[in-house]
This record gives structure tokens, C-alpha cells and sequence, in this order.
């Protein structure tokens, strides 16, 4: 199958993609394909795009009911997969469901939409399940994305009862950046394809390494003028537990250095909040644990910081895949005190990188992100927004960054230097003849 399927241009059209990628192309050849399908490419790959298109050409449009469910581990990139799907502007409907979203608004939708594909993590897919949110009995097509890491988080009972709930399923896809052991038998995976794209030599090759000496085993205060000579390119700093992100981010914070933290112990609008600054270039350095090693749309990450050697060498790749992506560069930085060695797995032994006795002052953000309390559910949008900005706030098309709207507010990226005399200039107006809060998001 090729891309001239009306359903799949149209599709790629709205997202503005001209080419797929092989590892794209590969799997919309087995679109009608009866068997299973087990998909292995690396983190940044494009892997959302690889399994749904080949879906739109399997959804039926003589029935108003649930065809595909996909099973994601973490909320966000439950909701990355969601927002491609939106972009895409079909004729079907997808609902998002996960935890530290309210339940209600999601029955409705389950019930008032009635949606072709549903996406979400475990837990609260079983939850609509048991209450009876969600029918199972017209689910065909089963997706499993990030399936290793969902077997590392633990979420094996939840599939397992997910999987036995649905008498329908003809079709299963695996969906990881690597392979598991052993493809546990409730998945019930039968004949099945199996395309693997691993990293090339090329894309490694973009990826340099190196390591960053500290003289103290407290590494905070090396962290920090690190930091510094990177100026005001963006990167992700990987701890492995949540209160040293907190730590550490604190610290920075307390330095001066302006950054976001990101954890599974923060709530959700706080973690969409950080990963939205970190995206619009109101924040370069982001302070995370493994969670945002894979499935996260963030585009043009410079630099990697192993603040924390990672766990194994599975979750050295992934972090490492943050950056580099597609036909851009990127360096990880291993930074260790004296008595941490290289793990054994990364060969050759990375350079060193010396920093320097003078390192800059922080970088301020060139972007600053505004809040503003309406949302889809008050009928704004994205045109509403950028008119208010441009012609109350007179601001330039290029002092304008991204637009982000949700149900109840939205987001939005404005140039710092104009910040202070455009929330003078909006200040008491109007959207849609609606009173709304406009301020920094914090």
C-alpha cells in the first residue's frame, strides 16, 4: 500500500509531510496484513506515524463504535499520540484517557462521542472497563506502544485483564524502541510480522559522547557552571530518582539558572506545563527522570546530562535518543565525580570536556509562556488567541511562538522583551467577548 490511498494523502497532507520514512513505509505494507505485528525502531524514529496510518485504512465507517484501542505507558505520550491523530482531521473521533484527568469528562466523551480509537494508559483504560465506560465487545485492533516499558512499569495484570475484556480482537501491534526478552503470552500475539529497524551506523555517528569531570562527589555546583557554558541551547538533565530531580532543580533554580522539573510524582498540568516550556524555548533546561527518555514529542534537544549514570544500558539508549534525531546533531555528557567509572557498555571511553575557570552568567529565555484561562470548551482557539496578541497586544508575527489550547486554558509563547508592555496593552480586554486572565504561566 502506498501513500496515494486518499485517506493516508489527505492525512499527511494536514501534517505537513511530504516523505516517509522506511521504517513508515514498511509498515503501511502490512496495513491489511491478517497477522500480528511486532514493530522495533529506535526512540525518535517516528513510530507514532508507523502504526497509525495503517489503522485509517482499517477503520470502518458503518459503525458509530470503539474499533481500536491503544494501550500507551505514560500519560504524555498517550497524549502525543491523541494531538497526531487530531491533526490528521478524519472522519473518526479518538478520545484520551489516563490518570490525573477527570473521569467524568471522559465518560462523557466515551459515551457522547462515541469515538472509533481510543487511547490511554492501562489503569484507566481497566477503570472504563469495569465501570462500563468503554464497550469492549467491538474492539478489533489492539495496540500496544512502548510495549517494553510498559512490562518495565509494571503494567502486565492491568494488560492481561485489558486483553481478556475484549472477545473481539482479530488484530495485535507491539509497538517498542527495543526488544523484550520474551513477548509474554497474554498478549496473545499468534503469526505474526516482525520489522525491525535498528539505530544505523550513520544516525549513532551523529551522537557524540563525553564526560565531565567533578571534583566534588556532590555534584551540583559542577552541574550548574556546566550548565552555564552551554548558553541558550536546550537540555535535558536525567536523574534517577524524583527527589534528586527536585533537588537539583531547586539548586539551579536558586543559582539563577531558569528550568523545569519533570517527574511521575508532579501533577499532570504541572508536567504538561514544563514539557510546553521546554518545547516553546521559554526554558532550556529541563530536569527529568527516565520519564521523558522516550515517547515525548520534544524537538531539538542539544544536550543530554547523565547527571545520574543510568540504570543499564537500555536506558543510556533512550536518553541518549532525546537527541539527535532525524538529521540533527546532539552530545551526551556523562557527568561523574571521581569515584564513578564509565559502565562498561559505552566503548570507547568518551572524551573529556574541561570547564572552563570563567563560565557565563545564566542564560535568560528569549520566550516567555503566558496562561490564559479559557479554552476549547469556552470555543477558543488558536486565530482568537494570535488576534488578540497581534492586534490588542501589537505584537509581530515573529514575536508570536507556539500555541497550545486545551479544554479549559491555554498556552501560549511570547518574545521576553515584549512581555511587560503587551500585558499592559491586553490588560481588561476581551476574547470572544469573554473576560479572560492573561498572565505568566508559573
Amino acid at each position: 500500500m502506498n501513500t496515494e490511498h486518499p485517506l493516508l494523502r489527505e492525512a499527511l497532507q494536514r501534517l505537513q509531510i511530504a516523505t516517509l520514512t522506511p521504517m513508515q513505509q514498511a509498515s503501511l505494507q502490512y496495513a491489511r496484513d491478517p497477522r500480528d505485528l511486532i514493530l522495533l525502531s529506535p526512540t525518535g524514529s517516528g513510530k507514532t506515524l508507523a502504526f497509525l496510518l495503517p489503522l485509517l485504512t482499517s477503520l470502518r465507517s458503518d459503525t458509530d463504535q470503539v474499533q481500536v484501542l491503544i494501550l500507551i505507558p505514560s500519560r504524555e505520550l498517550a497524549l502525543q499520540v491523541d494531538s497526531v491523530f487530531r491533526k490528521m482531521t478524519t472522519r473518526w473521533g479518538v478520545v484520551c484517557c489516563y490518570g490525573g484527568h477527570p473521569i467524568a469528562e471522559e465518560k462523557k466523551s466515551l459515551l457522547g462521542a462515541r469515538p472509533a480509537v481510543v487511547v490511554g494508559t492501562p489503569g484507566r483504560i481497566l477503570d472504563h472497563l469495569s465501570k462500563g465506560n468503554l464497550d469492549a465487545e467491538s474492539v478489533t485492533t489492539l495496540v500496544i506502544d512502548e510495549f517494553d516499558k510498559s512490562l518495565e512499569l509494571g503494567f502486565q495484570e492491568e494488560m492481561e485483564e485489558i486483553i481478556d475484556r475484549l472477545p473481539s480482537l482479530k488484530r495485535r501491534m507491539l509497538i517498542s524502541a527495543t526488544d523484550a526478552e520474551e513477548i509474554p503470552l497474554f498478549t496473545g500475539i499468534g503469526r505474526s510480522v516482525r520489522l525491525d529497524f535498528p539505530q544505523k551506523a550513520e544516525d549513532a555517528s551523529r551522537l557524540q559522547l563525553r564526560q565531565v569531570c567533578s571534583p566534588a562527589k556532590d555534584k551540583l555546583d559542577t552541574l550548574f557552571r556546566f550548565l552555564c557554558t552551554l548558553g541558550a541551547d536546550s537540555s535535558i538533565v536525567f536523574c534517577n530518582h524524583r527527589e534528586a530531580v527536585d533537588r537539583v532543580s531547586r539548586s539551579l533554580t536558586e543559582r539563577g539558572l531558569y528550568n523545569e522539573a519533570f517527574h511521575g510524582g508532579m501533577e499532570q498540568p504541572d508536567r504538561e506545563r514544563a514539557l510546553y516550556k521546554f518545547r516553546n524555548g521559554s526554558c532550556q533546561v529541563l530536569v527529568a527522570t527516565d520519564l521523558a527518555a522516550r515517547g515525548l514529542d520534544i524537538p531539538e534537544v542539544g544536550h543530554i546530562v547523565h547527571y545520574h549514570l543510568p540504570v543499564s544500558e537500555d536506558a543510556f539508549t533512550h536518553r541518549n535518543g532525546r537527541t539527535a534525531r532525524w538529521m540533527a546533531t546532539g552530545i551526551s555528557y556523562l557527568l561523574l565525580h571521581f569515584e564513578e567509572t564509565v559502565p562498561g557498555y559505552i566503548s570507547p571511553v568518551p572524551e573529556s570536556y574541561a570547564i572552563p575557570e570563567q563560565v557565563p552568567r545564566p542564560v535568560k529565555p528569549q520566550w516567555t509562556t503566558l496562561y490564559i484561562s479559557k479554552g476549547k470548551k469556552d470555543k477558543l482557539n488558536k486565530v482568537d488567541i494570535a488576534g488578540l496578541l497581534y492586534k490588542k497586544g501589537n505584537l509581530s508575527r515573529d514575536e508570536v511562538g507556539q500555541i497550545d489550547v486545551k479544554d479549559h486554558y491555554a498556552f501560549v509563547a511570547v518574545r521576553t522583551r515584549k512581555l511587560n508592555q503587551l500585558l499592559t496593552l491586553i490588560r481588561g480586554e476581551k476574547i470572544k467577548g469573554m473576560r479572560v486572565l492573561v498572565e505568566v504561566a508559573e
